[in-house]
């Protein structure tokens, strides 16, 4: 083992991490975002209360869930806030109508760039019966088929009328 004087770094370590500061939110969509959202109300009734997390750092774990695809708790494995946060702020956010206005300034903003042209547009969907649906009409079936065709496993034989349960069997 060295005892001897530690030596300094000679890297200067990075305060980002590679796997989320991807995921941020830029400053442009920033600006917008920051305008549609709900003003903060404090729940509390002496005005106290633990201190709440930045809205722009909820809003870069709340991205980083949507783009990634993963599951709100590996959100706690980052260095973004806490799952339990994000997903608190993300429920507000969509019952506020946060990211339906911010999909609203998106398109708006796209017209405005490209141009969309609103006399042409297609929506795709179908409507067909289902391949093994069988007859419009039919008789219902009167419950699970599963449990008529399975045999009664070996030790769940018909138990004796008398026997209450309870403890022992006695021999008859």
């Amino acid at each position: 083992m060295n005892k001897g004087p530690c030596s300094k770094r000679t890297r200067v370590r990075t305060p980002n991490n590679r796997t989320t500061t991807g995921f941020r939110v830029s400053d442009a969509l920033w600006a917008v975002l920051e305008l549609l959202l709900p003003a903060r109300v404090n729940p509390h009734r002496f005005g106290g209360g633990r201190p709440r997390q930045p809205d722009r750092a909820c809003a870069d774990a709340i991205f980083y869930v949507l783009r990634t695809g993963c599951q709100w708790q590996a959100l706690d494995q980052t260095e973004l806030v806490a799952h339990s946060t994000a997903h608190d702020r993300f429920q507000a956010w969509v019952e506020a109508g946060v990211f339906l206005g911010l999909w609203r300034a998106g398109i708006e903003r796209f017209d405005e760039l490209q141009g969309i042209d609103w006399d042409w547009l297609s929506m795709d969907g179908a409507m067909t019966k289902a391949p093994l649906g069988g007859e419009k009409n039919r008789p219902q079936s009167d419950g699970s088929r599963q449990g008529r065709s399975q045999a009664q496993p070996a030790d769940r034989g018909a138990r004796r009328a008398g026997w209450l349960g309870g403890g022992r069997r006695q021999p008859a």
